[in-house]
């Protein structure tokens, strides 16, 4: 934290002094606010994360195109490891404040425009982010380390296949994929979109099932859902590859957090989240077996 700070206060753009604050959250890089004269920043230091596909050249470039699709603040200035965008004052959202279909009809506009928008304004390499090829590497990386999970694998990867089956040929859209609550700010007129850090191009399946997931939404606001977006193409296959995808998108959570176990030094009580999302996949998961 004490290295991340200076290198905040070191950066070129400042007319003066600044006194980074730390903001509480991120467990993929620290965060600061930074008030530079009458203005006030967001300052992400974070490297890359090969481990977690996490590329900051990716994330930099999906925040700038995402800020001009009129999804995200204002990226103000990148260079390796940093990101400085405006400030926007505002409430996070929480999971109760999702579940709302009021604010949830308010949620789906700004997927759509995600989805649809940001790919017209993207510069330079671009990323895929397919779940079932990021589970795969999980499970190498945690093969390759001896993980105290090894034994788990063979099992988890086996139902992945058997997932990945099932939500066949996809749509290709870009996702952000990582539909926290906390990744919406409510600054009373509009909501904002942030954190690109896993953005890339997807099914858009992954982030209704991961809005869903992270949000713990029932059976009921899950079929609002699906039917928001999808309009008449929602049915039954649909809502099938849905749920394929949401135990997809619980097990992510899941050998994220086994992998986070043993190469994040961010201080988060990593094995405790594994436990807690081990539990939610398989109890979804056996839902998912039951109804199929």
């Amino acid at each position: 934290m004490t290295e991340a700070k200076s290198r905040v206060m070191s950066l070129s753009l400042w007319n003066g002094p600044v006194v980074p604050v730390a903001l509480d959250g991120g467990i993929t890089n620290v965060n600061f606010t930074v008030i530079d004269g009458d203005d006030k920043y967001v300052v992400r230091v974070g490297e890359d994360i090969p481990e977690h596909q996490v590329m900051r050249f990716n994330e930099h470039a999906a925040s700038i195109a995402a800020y001009e699709a009129g999804l995200s603040p204002q990226v103000v200035h990148t260079e390796t490891g940093i990101l400085v965008l405006r400030f926007i004052d505002g409430r996070t959202l929480g999971a109760e404040d999702i579940r709302t279909p009021e604010m949830l009809g308010k949620i789906i506009p700004l997927l759509k425009t995600c989805h649809h928008e940001i790919p017209k304004y993207l510069r330079g390499p671009a990323l895929i982010f397919w779940v079932f090829h990021v589970l795969s590497d999980y499970a190498h990386t945690l093969r390759d380390n001896n993980s105290v999970h090894y034994k788990k694998l063979d099992r988890l990867l086996e139902i992945a296949t058997g997932l990945e089956r099932t939500v066949g040929a996809i749509d290709v859209v870009f996702g952000h994929n990582d539909l926290l609550a906390a990744n919406f700010i409510d600054d009373g007129d509009r909501l904002w979109l942030i954190d690109w850090d896993y953005a890339g191009f997807n099914s858009p399946l992954f982030d209704l099932a991961n809005l869903a997931s992270n949000n713990e939404f029932d059976r009921e606001l899950e079929a609002w859902m699906l039917t928001q977006y999808f309009g008449a193409q929602s049915g039954s296959d649909t809502d099938k590859r849905y749920r394929a995808m949401k135990c997809a998108s619980l097990l992510r959570e899941t050998m994220w957090s086994m992998v986070s176990e043993i190469h994040s030094d961010i201080d988060f009580d990593f094995a405790a989240y594994t436990v807690e999302n081990l539990d939610r996949f398989e109890r979804t998961y056996s839902d998912y077996i039951s109804e199929t």
